[in-house]
């Protein structure tokens, strides 16, 4: 699973997720990308899912990037517990991802396998995905 080896502090603020993503939104390594369409918060364990789902898909052809970290905390208070007395505990790591934010990048396979193997490594995140295309010339 992935998640920071340490961190400055332990528990972060929600924040908000206006706006597109600025950086990271074009293809830096491969040649075709998993686009995300909306604004959200996804999970290491998404993130790990949705790798697994694409290594599982090329069978042991091609390449991947994984162009997203988890690195915020997100903490939970035990079930039936009463308001008050502080913040829970940090429970998992999320990635923030914005609209625009490329996730996972792939070369070395057809444009048919990587259009198919983002459409199944999709599924498997919260978020509205497309995949794109490097644009030659």
């Amino acid at each position: 699973m992935l998640m920071p080896k340490r961190v400055k502090y332990r528990k972060a603020q929600r924040g908000r997720m206006k706006g597109v993503a600025v950086r990271g939104s074009t293809l830096a390594f491969g040649d075709y990308g998993l686009k995300a369409l909306e604004p959200g918060w996804v999970s290491n364990r998404q993130i790990e899912a949705a790798r697994v789902s694409l290594a599982r898909s090329l069978k042991r052809g091609g390449k991947i990037w994984i162009r997203v970290f988890p690195d915020k905390p997100v903490t939970k208070k035990p079930a039936e517990t009463r308001m008050g007395k502080g913040k829970g505990n940090p429970e998992f790591w999320v990635a923030v991802v914005k609209p625009g934010r490329i996730l996972y990048e792939m070369e070395g396979v057809t444009e048919v396998e990587a259009r198919e193997s983002f459409r199944l490594a999709g599924q498997k995140l919260g978020i509205a995905t497309k995949c794109v295309t490097r644009t030659r010339g």
